[in-house]
């Protein structure tokens, strides 16, 4: 497909999944070295059956757990893969549901750098997680639903740090080499609308930058973060110069259950295109 004036060129045509293929959602290891569980579990059978609902609505792709409430989800990755690029996207998430943009992935969609739109208790928006690559988080708050009367979310405020399940320790923000306060994102964040994402990935050890709705969020200096368990020479033989980029919808658990993805949620992304550096 073309690309527009700006340089960007569309990598869902609007219409089809061309171009993209669903995946089961494993978890990778925590780090490359170490192995992948087995195979010969039901765990494992029951996820490698599923690969969430992906579907083209409206001229937008969206992404459901399948069949709904199951708790499963998936990854939508693309085909194609990229070195330096930037990403832009409109995205508008239900209430709740924890999903994430992967770049530099690996064909199997969970090893890469997450951009998180973790839209649910708890979550982060704009941050960084790095799947298989160190399970780091890089963020500088949580968010919370506001609700009415009813209890009906109507907004998002930032989460009470004595009430949230994942506390911002000290390590969290200190990953990142920008960081927006929350503050700052709730000012540039639309509730129950199309929200436009801007990502920049530049570098054989990525340095990567979000921005919503034109408001930097955050960023990330791939060679120079310091985590226990992210090793920069690994993650870049392990990722490669170039690589896919993925939706996700993610799997319930135990302790959230279906505060991570509602039973009814999905998740929806338009205008995806790239413009390679």
């Amino acid at each position: 497909m073309a690309a527009d004036q700006n340089g960007f060129r569309p990598i869902f045509d609007g219409a089809t999944l061309k171009g993209w293929r669903a995946v089961p959602r494993h978890n990778a290891p925590r780090t490359p070295d170490e192995p992948w569980p087995s195979r010969d579990t039901d765990e494992w059978r029951r996820a490698d059956a599923h690969t969430g609902k992906w579907t083209v609505e409206e001229g937008a792709i969206v992404g459901r757990q399948d069949p709904p409430g199951s708790g499963l989800g998936g990854y939508l990755v693309s085909e194609a893969t990229f070195g330096d690029f930037e990403l832009a996207f409109e995205a508008r998430p239900d209430w709740p549901a924890d999903t994430g943009i992967m770049v530099r992935a690996t064909a199997i969609g969970s090893q890469g750098f997450q951009i998180l739109l973790d839209h649910r208790r708890s979550g982060n928006i704009g941050g960084f997680y790095g799947n298989g690559i160190g399970r780091f988080h890089a963020v500088r708050f949580n968010v919370d639903a506001v609700t009415d009367g009813s209890g009906k979310p109507v907004g998002l405020r930032i989460e009470d740090p004595a009430t949230t399940l994942e506390p911002i320790t000290p390590d969290k923000p200190a990953l990142l080499a920008y960081g927006a306060t929350g503050e700052e994102f709730l000012r540039a964040w639309k509730w129950d609308a199309w929200n436009e994402f801007h990502i920049r990935v530049a570098g054989r050890l990525p340095k990567i930058d979000v921005a919503i709705n034109g408001v930097r969020i955050a960023g990330l200096d791939g060679a120079a973060m310091k985590h226990p368990h992210y090793d920069a020479e690994k993650v870049a033989a392990l990722l490669g110069p170039r690589g896919h980029i993925a939706f996700e919808v993610h799997d319930n658990d135990p302790r959230m259950g279906e505060a991570r993805w509602g039973k009814t949620a999905a998740c929806r992304w338009r205008n995806v295109r790239v413009r390679e550096l």
